[in-house]
């Protein structure tokens, strides 16, 4: 194994020594031309540790069953798996595991609480105010509900460096008629680390309710709900080291119990008569049907190996990572306020012919409009590239980017 660089994330070993965190992941022996794997798409999905895939196989190969309905050995064996492994994502993140609701992602999280909170507050005359950096996740659901109900969708500005105004922001409270603002916590075009629990506080303040869209934040910082104090936060397993399929939503309880199910059917209820259902408790209210029984697994093994590390060092190192010279970023300027990501654009070169030029030195990055249409309009722009790290990456990475960045460039003559 060669030697950690200073730069690089690492595991102490059993020994004493030092480890590179690359080796965990199995999908880097893998080649490509006779290239080794970089992956820099992890703001699209990130890559999973062994431990991940381990506890996967472990499950499914020793475990299996459904959980919730079955008092023999191996369902009770499957109820402790799922159970447990909600209490260790809520821990993760300083959330209550009564108020922790497992869905298929952070998109279907979002859906929830748009359908099942909003149809009940949101109404003619009311707004929903998000902002232009998000995620169409956290952008279409808002755009049905205000058309079905007939409120106002309105939008906090991007500026120039890729950052909200808390000003507007309280200007648009002050109008008296915005029932919920949703908003990213980290932007995933621009990077932008919004001060969530800032806005929160002054969303609460006015008698607004507020969700945060937490899936790039989650994988690349510390996040603690609690004191954040969101009424509801959403974020998904597949970018935290963990399985598709499964997603968090993190949810205040008093607005949990008046909510009704989103979903209705096996698993949520406490009873069913011919004509009338009662709803299970927190958070079995949300969950119909059989749910991610070895989805959860994994996520509790991908959050735990993150806590190993540190969510400090897994921010301190992703933060080294996109300090990227010679580029031109979209977003705030500086990674200090950036997170694990640099968007950019090369003069000259679209975007779609940058990603496939590096792909050509082995080097995977996003290109296109990052599912943030109407961003890419307020920026003047039809595309950016991106480059989004994990704890898996090296410097080495990013010279390869570079040096690619610099091949594409003599390619086409710049």
């Amino acid at each position: 194994m060669p030697p950690v660089a200073e730069n690089d994330l690492f595991i102490e070993t059993a020994s004493g020594g030092r480890a590179g965190v690359r080796a965990d992941f199995p999908i880097f022996s893998r080649t490509f031309g006779g290239r080794p794997l970089i992956y820099l798409d992890s703001g699209a999905s990130s890559q999973k540790p062994q431990v991940v895939i381990d506890a996967l196989a472990d499950h499914l190969a020793k475990h299996n069953s459904n959980v919730h309905r079955g008092v023999y050995a191996l369902a009770q064996e499957a109820d402790a798996a799922y159970d447990g492994a909600r209490k260790r994502v809520a821990a993760f993140v300083g959330g209550a595991p009564q108020t922790t609701i497992f869905t298929k992602n952070a998109t279907e999280a979002i859906n929830l609480v748009a359908y099942s909170w909003g149809r009940a507050n949101v109404g003619a005359g009311d707004a929903v105010l998000i902002t232009q950096m998000e995620h169409h996740a956290n952008l279409v659901p808002w755009q049905v509900l205000c058309r079905e109900q007939g409120a106002e969708l309105r939008y906090l500005e991007v500026d120039e460096h890729g950052e909200l105004s808390l000003e507007q922001l309280d200007a648009e409270l002050a109008r008296g008629d915005v029932r919920m603002v949703a908003f990213a916590h980290i932007s995933n075009v621009l990077g932008t680390i919004n001060p969530v629990a800032e806005m929160a506080a002054r969303i609460r303040a006015a008698g607004a309710v507020s969700l945060i869209d937490g899936a790039q934040a989650v994988p690349q910082l510390p996040v603690d709900v609690e004191r954040i104090g969101a009424d509801f936060y959403a974020w998904t397993g597949h970018k935290a080291l963990g399985p598709t399929g499964i997603g968090v939503l993190h949810g205040r309880a008093e607005l949990l119990e008046q909510m009704q199910p989103f979903l209705t059917g096996g698993d949520m209820i406490a009873s069913v008569d011919f004509q009338e259902t009662t709803w299970n408790e927190l958070p079995y209210k949300f969950e119909a049907g059989t749910p991610p029984i070895a989805e959860a697994v994994g996520l509790g093994a991908a959050v735990e190996y993150l806590d190993a590390l540190g969510m400090e060092r897994v921010r301190a190192h992703e933060q080294a990572l996109t300090e990227i010279p010679g580029l031109r970023v979209v977003g705030p300027p500086t990674a200090e306020r950036r997170g694990g990501l640099a968007s950019f654009t090369i003069e000259g070169i679209h975007p779609h012919d940058v990603a496939e030029l590096v792909d050509r030195g082995g080097v995977c990055i996003r290109a296109g409009h990052h599912c943030a249409q109407p961003l890419m309009r307020c920026l003047g722009v039809g595309a950016t590239a991106r480059a989004s790290v994990g704890v898996y990456n090296e410097r080495s990475d990013i010279d390869a980017l570079i040096d690619a960045l610099q091949a594409g460039r003599e390619v086409f003559g710049l």
